[in-house]
C-alpha cells in the first residue's frame, strides 16, 4: 500500500483493517512508533511513559516496570497508536513537532481478553485490564477452595510457577497448610507446548523434583493451573506416588480445557484434549490416578476476572474473533503494507 502512493497512516490503517484474529503490533520507522490492537483485545496490549517521556509500548505492565516506565492505560481494541517525532523521542532533544493520535478499525470493537492469560501466560507482578494478575490467581485458588469437596489433607502444593499464587489463594481459603513440594528446574520450557509425548514426558522430568522429605505418608492437595492432553499430570501424579504421597487430590484452577486455541496459543488439536477423551471428570481422575479431582468452571473464571465477555474459547467453544475457516485467506499483496 505504501507502494500505491499512500501515507503511512493510510496504509498502515488500511492493512491492519484486513486482518482478522487476535494480534498487537509495534511498527517503527525514523520518526514514527506505531502500536496496533486487534479489535477484539484478545490479547493485552498496554502503554506507559519513560522517565523523559518517551512513549513506552508492551504486552505486559512488568516489561514497563522492568526499564523505569510508569503504565498510563490499556490500547483499546481496535486501536491504531501513532506516536511521532518528540513522542517517540521524548527527552532526547530531537527537532519537530511531535504528538500521539489514536485512530481506530472499521467495524465492532469489543474486548475479550483471553482469560488464560490470566491464568497462565501473564506474569502475576501485571496489571491486565485493571487487575493485578497476582490477586486474580490468588482468588481462583480461594474460589477452587470454596467449590471443592471438603476433604482431610495434611499439606497443599503447587506445580510451579503458575499453580503456586492459586495454591496459596486454596491454602489461605481452606486453612491447610502451604508448603512447596516440588522444586523447578529454571532452565527447562513451558511443557504442555512441547510439539511431541516423548518431550513433553521428559520435561516434566528434568522440570520438576518432588522432596521426598516433604511428601512422604503426608496427604496432600496438588493445585495446578490447567489439564492440557492429561500425559504431564499423569506423569507429576506418578513421580508423587513414587515418593511416598498418602492421598494425592489434584485442583485445577480453571475450566476443563475442551477447545484449540487459534489466537496465538500453540495448543493441541481437539481430538488429543483429555477433557473430550473422557466422558467425565471421574473418567479423567481414574486416567490421571489421583482420589479425587476438581475443576473449576468458565462460569467460576469469568467471574473472577471482573470483566465482561473474556475470551474463554479453549475453555468453551466460543471463539470470538471466528476460527480460522470462518475467513477467506488474503494475498500476501492485500495483507501486506
Amino acid at each position: 500500500m505504501l507502494n500505491q502512493g499512500k501515507p503511512l497512516k493510510a496504509a498502515v490503517q488500511e492493512a491492519i483493517n484486513a486482518c482478522e484474529g487476535a494480534f498487537s503490533i509495534v511498527i517503527a520507522t525514523g520518526d514514527t512508533l506505531i502500536a496496533a490492537r486487534d479489535r477484539h483485545g484478545l490479547r493485552p496490549f498496554c502503554m506507559g511513559r519513560s522517565k523523559t517521556g518517551a512513549l513506552v509500548v508492551a504486552s505486559e505492565t512488568c516489561a514497563l516496570d522492568i526499564v523505569g516506565a510508569t503504565y498510563e492505560r490499556d490500547i483499546e481494541p481496535g486501536e491504531i497508536l501513532i506516536a511521532t517525532l518528540d513522542d517517540y523521542y521524548a527527552g532526547l532533544e530531537a527537532e519537530g513537532v511531535g504528538r500521539t493520535e489514536s485512530i481506530f478499525l472499521d467495524g465492532p470493537r469489543k474486548e475479550h481478553l483471553c482469560v488464560f492469560e490470566l491464568v497462565y501466560f501473564a506474569r502475576p507482578d501485571s496489571i491486565i485490564h485493571g487487575q493485578s494478575v497476582y490477586n486474580y490467581r490468588m482468588n481462583l485458588g480461594r474460589r477452587l477452595a470454596q467449590i471443592s469437596p471438603p476433604v482431610e489433607a495434611d499439606i497443599v502444593i503447587p506445580v510451579p510457577d503458575s499453580g503456586n499464587v492459586a495454591a496459596v489463594g486454596y491454602s489461605r481459603e481452606s486453612g491447610i497448610p502451604y508448603v512447596e513440594g516440588l522444586i523447578k528446574n529454571r532452565y527447562v520450557g513451558r511443557t504442555f507446548i512441547s510439539p511431541t509425548h516423548e518431550l513433553r514426558e521428559k520435561g516434566i522430568q528434568l522440570k520438576l523434583n518432588p522432596l521426598k522429605d516433604v511428601l512422604a505418608g503426608k496427604r496432600v492437595i496438588v493445585v495446578d493451573d490447567s489439564i492440557v492432553r492429561g500425559n504431564t499430570s499423569r506423569n507429576l501424579v506418578k513421580m508423587l506416588k513414587d515418593c511416598g504421597v498418602k492421598e494425592l487430590h489434584l485442583r485445577i484452577s480453571s475450566a476443563k480445557v475442551t477447545h484449540p486455541c487459534f489466537y496465538g496459543i500453540d495448543m493441541s488439536e481437539q481430538k488429543e484434549l483429555i477433557a473430550n477423551q473422557m466422558e467425565n471428570t471421574e473418567k479423567i481422575r481414574e486416567f490421571l490416578g489421583v482420589d479425587s479431582l476438581t475443576y473449576l468452571s468458565v462460569q467460576d473464571m469469568a467471574d473472577v476476572a471482573g470483566y465482561e465477555a473474556p475470551c474463554t474459547a479453549c475453555f468453551s467453544g466460543d471463539y470470538p474473533a471466528g476460527k480460522p475457516v470462518d475467513f477467506v485467506p488474503l494475498s500476501l499483496t492485500q495483507a501486506s503494507v
